[in-house]
């Protein structure tokens, strides 16, 4: 007999994953692809929306052909890169500009204006963002500025804006729903925290018209229903978080004090903090989350924006490594960096230091340096910045952590799992299915269409995880933390006393 199970889109910054996931926990059907990124001017990174489409559809019909006769396809789960904005025409689903990835920079100046203009502690206050490019808000803004046209098309509701969840949900459903959810909302600086609601105050401060905004609908829900020609199955759309808040769900996080850190493009650490949201004096966010029904729940987050793609950088930009699952052995096969420290701010540093001007800064380099411990540099900024993120989380949340969940990508590398535990000094605890984000995406849909009883249910499905205990001694462990924090300062210091223009 067929299984009932979900299809979980996991919509990527560098590529598309499509799952089939059975109520017993199964992979049924799997599918991936790439999709092309693009640079047109330093600082600038964009998407074509058409093709993350077209990519989406493709993998999925994929995953569920994969699948076959074994699963009874009830519904799609949606998880995605979040800051990630597109404008689109109502009428042809067509978009007007190229999608703004999360990683772009071309806002800093606006960003820097409006802090110096003092609204920035009470868009702190709102929203638990600060002025950064990252966040999709400034963006938007940008797009009807640069725009003229788009701005009087978008004030006489002929265009929708959206995050790629909603992107995709209007695509999927040929334009009948235009939504999204509370955790990709949180992420735009026009969603204010406490009310749950778009804040027509920001809206203001920005300038965008409220008519371009889709209408915010709990995590865990009806999002309206995939067309059949589009997956290959007509089902209902159930489940939609932000990649971030997908993965915290799928660890089953969803307790307040529980964390997990996902390993990506870049590096998120997330602490769920419950039904109430924690402010940060530590250069963290605020933001939403999911609690175990999918519902509202707030969590304090810490972004690296570079993690796996400086490992990407290191095969396709220097031709150093052949694959990134090279970057283990590479690892492996010197003692140590011999001093060297790669701070791969290649677009800026996030929490807990928000230098948006820093850039990728190498220390430490000398005759004998070579390509090991260059890979080796990058693999371990990725476990120091998480510890920096970290303590910057038990200061604000006054909780101490006592574990912390993994997933992602380069969470499959066994010897960055262990130095991260003897960085942090804490278990790390892997799940057999890295895929989480996905996962938590498939869970969200498949709590409210009943293929789990409850959150319970979803995570005894899962298989037992892998733990890694730490085993470093302290001095040498403060010994690398603080060769870390002065590459960091290095890098600031580039970032901060460059002229301004």
């Amino acid at each position: 007999m067929p299984s009932p199970a979900i299809i979980s889109i996991d919509q990527g910054t560098t590529g598309t994953t499509c799952l089939v996931i059975a109520a017993d926990g199964r992979l049924l059907g799997r599918s991936y692809s790439e999709f092309s990124q693009h640079f047109p001017r330093p600082g600038w990174v964009e998407h074509d929306a058409l093709e993350i489409w077209d990519v989406t559809c493709r993998m999925a019909r994929e995953a569920v052909t994969a699948a076959g006769a074994e699963a009874d396809i009830q519904g799609v789960g949606i998880t995605n890169q979040r800051e990630t904005v597109v404008l689109w025409d109502r009428k042809t689903l067509e978009p007007v500009l190229p999608a703004i990835v999360w990683q772009d920079r071309r806002t800093t100046q606006l960003c820097r204006r409006l802090k110096e203009a003092g609204h920035e502690a009470e868009v702190r206050r709102r929203t638990g963002l600060l002025f950064d490019p990252y966040f999709s808000g400034t963006k938007v803004a940008w797009a009807l500025d640069a725009h003229p046209d788009l701005r009087a098309r978008a004030e006489a509701g002929e265009l929708a804006v959206g995050t790629i969840d909603a992107w995709l949900i209007a695509r999927l459903t040929d334009g009948a729903v235009h939504a999204t959810d509370p955790t990709n909302a949180s992420r735009t600086l026009f969603f204010a925290l406490r009310e749950a609601a778009w804040d027509p105050w920001l809206l203001d401060l920005l300038g965008v018209p409220a008519a371009l905004l889709p209408e915010v609908r709990p995590s865990s829900g009806g999002f309206g229903i995939a067309a059949g020609a589009h997956l290959g199955v007509e089902v209902p759309i159930a489940g939609v978080a932000g990649d971030q808040q997908a993965a915290l769900f799928g660890q089953g996080c969803w307790n307040p004090g529980s964390a997990k850190n996902t390993y990506g493009t870049g590096s998120f650490l997330l602490l769920n903090t419950g039904a109430e949201p924690v402010p940060s004096g530590h250069g963290l966010l605020t933001t939403a989350a999911c609690n175990a029904r999918g519902g509202l729940a707030y969590a304090l987050e810490g972004s690296v924006f570079i993690a796996g793609a400086a490992i990407q950088w290191l095969r396709d930009g220097l031709g150093i490594v052949a694959h990134a699952a090279d970057s283990e052995a590479l690892a492996r096969s010197v003692e140590g960096t011999d001093g060297v420290y790669f701070v791969p701010a290649f677009v800026g540093l996030g929490a807990p230091h928000w230098e948006p001007d820093a850039r990728g800064t190498v220390v430490g380099l000398t005759r004998g340096s070579g390509r090991a411990h260059l890979v080796r540099a990058a693999l371990e900024s990725m476990a120091y910045a998480t510890e920096e993120v970290l303590r910057a989380m038990e200061a604000d949340s006054r909780v101490t952590a006592t574990e912390v969940r993994v997933d992602g990508g380069a969470a499959m590398n066994d010897w960055l799992m262990q130095f991260q535990a003897d960085i942090l000094d804490l278990p790390v605890r892997r799940p057999a299915m890295v895929e989480t984000t996905a996962l938590g995406a498939a869970g969200l849909a498949g709590i409210a269409l009943g293929v789990w009883s409850d959150a319970e249910a979803f995570l005894e499905a899962q298989a037992a995880p892998q733990r890694f205990r730490p085993a470093m001694e302290a001095p040498r462990r403060r010994a690398l933390l603080g060769e870390w924090s002065r590459a960091v300062r290095a890098a600031v210091a580039w970032a901060r006393e460059a002229p301004r223009t």
